[in-house]
């Protein structure tokens, strides 16, 4: 999961680098004047010179948020206000330019605040977070309905094609004048002003949202005693044992309310009651019925987005979403989601059928629930390809998964990553490491990439990558601050941390997006920025290396004798990939399809619990599986709109990885083609969003994407 380090909480990425780019040299506090003066704030302040300048994180005091963020947006409303009311005719330079050199302090300052609310959340920031929200979407408005500011950036779109503006900085331009006029800039002042408050009033929501999925997470642990960790691999128990000691509860074993601990346990665990507690803790987050629960949150921001995209003219959400996507339409969409839907659930009936089997044959009289899909799917998995996800997991070591990334990185994009001495960079917890990126040939420094590997209280749920600075060559060549981000497990001291085949997928994914940001080589901040269906995609892409001989024959060895994975073990794997895909894909496609359907359809009255429930009813939803993000926790959609009326992406990317990786299939060299790879670096990577996303993907495989190789991948039929 990409996740943009700035985005107004209404959920509008409102343009993200044209006001927070980084690498300001100013260190200012703005008076009642607007002058600007020295202020001691270390959020505020330039960043080291070291390595292009980095944040000091060190330096990181909750007290000094809430006037750093004050005194950065006090200081960008001048400067947005000094862009706005120039006397001299509107142009590029002047106008577009001008805006993108916006904002550095505030991005200094939103750097901090990302750390905060994803990598170190507590109830104090909590509080200053549901605060400053409102603040926040305030300020945003403030900008994107700035009248004269508009006019000047209409102007420019106007005479476009008048000009000799390069085609990078013509999309620069229409990138611009999108991000004012589909956030209210054409409004009346009455319109402007509800619009306004629709958005204070969505930016508590959505922190409220994300805060109460947070707290049920945190809140809610099964505590097992020793007699009851029957068929837990050790990995796991040895984790839980950790997660209990740190519980306060070291005589016992805790799996935690986090897909990372109760996925292997639903596994695994024997203890049918047990899955159906962990299950339902996991899948019951904010839809407790008390004063966490979501539903009536979500009810009103549905409401609340459906209004404001109505004053914009729009008949629903998902046709204002979409508009400036790859899929263009809801309708694009959903008639992609729907045409896998029919073979994503033919093949959950034929899965079932299959543990249904074995289940029958204990003689224990059950028929297949939710809580008993992966344990008896892994029961399955055994016994027609002999593979035990357990034995597979002993050559999966995080660390030597982390190397087999740095070789991929240097097969493909000529990046070395050398280990930086401890301390010599600031980190905001002990368990983030640092790495220097140059490029192999020229040995020219890249950037740096930051890992931030294990779960811990206080930090969000699942796997995502951030930047903390992009980079951007029209003011100096700035280097890149890459972020990967983890919810791991840690094992105990001394003993390697060992993760699942999924979670080694999901390691390569997030460095996807690491890598489409340190291969960035565009002029302007803005355009690092990218479209939502398309962002995906990279980052898909790159789970594909995983699965290739170089990876599985030099980094997958047993983490105690250090010996290769057995061939027969990989063949196995190969064999079984195909495996389990209606339960992976079902699940998906229903938190997809439910996304759409809550953003097309007229929310007057709507209650989201039986809205879910008739939806999924109507698709002939299987009933032995639940939709991968439930409603009341689904927090790509619900705590901001980066994902909303979006989470189908995921499907729209992977339609394009599959018919990519076919591509690298079949080069002479395979995955690591050199020519195959210098044109997806080329083409799909460096430029960002300088280009048409569709244009960009028909220069490397010189026509648009097919589905076939998709379904090829799923195992499903494919029909003409």
């Amino acid at each position: 999961m990409l996740n943009l380090k700035i985005q107004s909480t209404t959920g509008v990425i409102l343009f993200a680098a044209i006001l927070f780019c980084a690498g300001c040299t100013e260190n200012p506090r703005v008076d009642s004047k607007g002058a600007s003066q020295t202020t001691d704030n270390p959020l505020t302040k330039t960043w080291s010179d070291l390595h292009d300048g980095v944040p000091s994180f060190d330096q990181m005091s909750l007290g000094d948020l809430k006037p750093a963020l004050n005194q950065a947006m006090a200081l960008n409303l001048i400067e947005i206000e000094n862009i706005a009311t120039q006397s001299t005719v509107p142009s590029f330079d002047n106008t577009i330019v001008a805006l993108e050199r916006t904002g550095k302090v505030l991005d200094r300052v939103f750097t901090y605040y990302g750390i905060w609310s994803s990598n170190l959340s507590s109830p104090e920031f909590r509080k200053i977070e549901q605060e400053m929200a409102p603040i926040m979407s305030a300020f945003f408005s403030k900008i994107s309905q700035n009248q004269a500011l508009f006019e000047r950036v209409k102007t420019v779109y106007d005479n476009l094609d008048s000009g000799t503006l390069r085609a990078d900085q013509k999309r620069l331009v229409k990138l611009t004048y999108n991000g004012f006029s589909r956030n209210g800039a054409t409004l009346s002042i009455i319109d402007k002003n509800r619009y306004t408050e629709i958005n204070q009033r969505l930016a508590e929501l959505h922190t409220q949202f994300g805060n109460n999925v947070l707290i049920d997470e945190e809140n809610y642990a099964v505590f097992v005693s020793e007699s009851q960790l029957g068929g837990l691999p050790t990995s796991l128990v040895n984790a839980a044992a950790a997660a209990a000691k740190e519980l306060g509860k070291p005589e016992m074993y805790a799996i935690t309310n986090t897909r990372s601990s109760m996925a292997p346990f639903l596994t695994f665990s024997e203890q049918r009651s047990l899955r159906q507690q962990v299950w339902s803790n996991y899948y019951s987050r904010g839809d407790n019925g008390d004063q966490y629960d979501n539903n009536k949150i979500i009810a009103e921001i549905l409401n609340l987005r459906h209004e404001r995209v109505g004053i914009l003219g729009y008949d629903n959400y998902a046709q204002w979403r979409l508009e400036d996507r790859m899929a263009k339409n809801p309708e694009n969409a959903m008639a992609l989601l729907t045409a896998v839907w029919p073979s994503a659930i033919a093949r959950v009936l034929e899965e079932v059928a299959d543990m249904q089997a074995i289940a029958d044959a204990e003689n224990i009289g059950i028929k297949i629930e939710p809580w008993d899909y992966r344990y008896y799917a892994e029961k399955v998995r055994k016994d027609r390809y002999d593979l035990d996800s357990d034995e597979v997991k002993q050559y999966l070591q995080l660390d030597k998964l982390r190397q087999a990334m740095f070789f991929v990185a240097g097969k493909l994009f000529n990046f070395t990553f050398t280990p930086v001495a401890e301390s010599s960079v600031p980190v905001f917890h002990p368990d983030v490491k640092v790495w220097e990126v140059t490029d192999k040939i020229s040995g020219n420094h890249v950037g740096l990439w930051y890992l931030d590997p294990f779960a811990r209280k206080g930090k969000r749920s699942g796997a995502w990558a951030t930047s903390y600075r992009s980079h951007t060559s029209f003011e100096g060549n700035k280097t890149v601050l890459s972020s990967n981000n983890s919810n791991f497990v840690k094992a105990p001291s001394g003993q390697a941390v060992l993760i699942s085949w999924d979670d080694a997928t999901t390691f390569f994914h997030e460095f996807g997006h690491a890598l489409h940001a340190l291969s960035s080589r565009v002029e302007y901040p803005s355009q690092n920025g990218g479209v939502r269906d398309y962002t995906e995609f990279q980052s898909q892409l790159l789970e594909r290396w995983l699965m290739t001989d170089e990876v599985i024959n030099n980094y997958l060895v047993h983490h105690q004798t250090g010996e290769a994975i057995p061939k027969a073990l990989v063949k196995k794997i190969k064999a079984a990939a195909t495996f389990n895909q209606g339960f992976a894909t079902t699940e998906y496609l229903a938190s997809a399809i439910m996304d759409l359907k809550f953003h097309t359809t007229d929310p007057a009255g709507i209650d989201p619990d039986i809205f879910e429930r008739k939806t999924l009813a109507a698709l002939n939803m299987p009933k032995e599986l639940v939709m991968r993000h439930r409603s009341p926790h689904f927090g790509h959609i619900f705590s901001g709109e980066g994902y909303s009326a979006g989470y189908y992406g995921y499907m729209w990317a992977d339609v394009l990885t599959s018919d990519a990786a076919e591509a690298f299939a079949e080069a002479p060299g395979g995955f690591y083609d050199p020519d195959v790879s210098a044109s997806l670096v080329r083409h799909l990577f460096t430029p960002r969003n300088t280009v048409d996303p569709s244009d960009a993907y028909r220069s490397f495989r010189g026509r648009d994407a097919d589905i076939k190789p998709l379904m090829r991948d799923r195992g499903f039929p494919i029909t003409d």
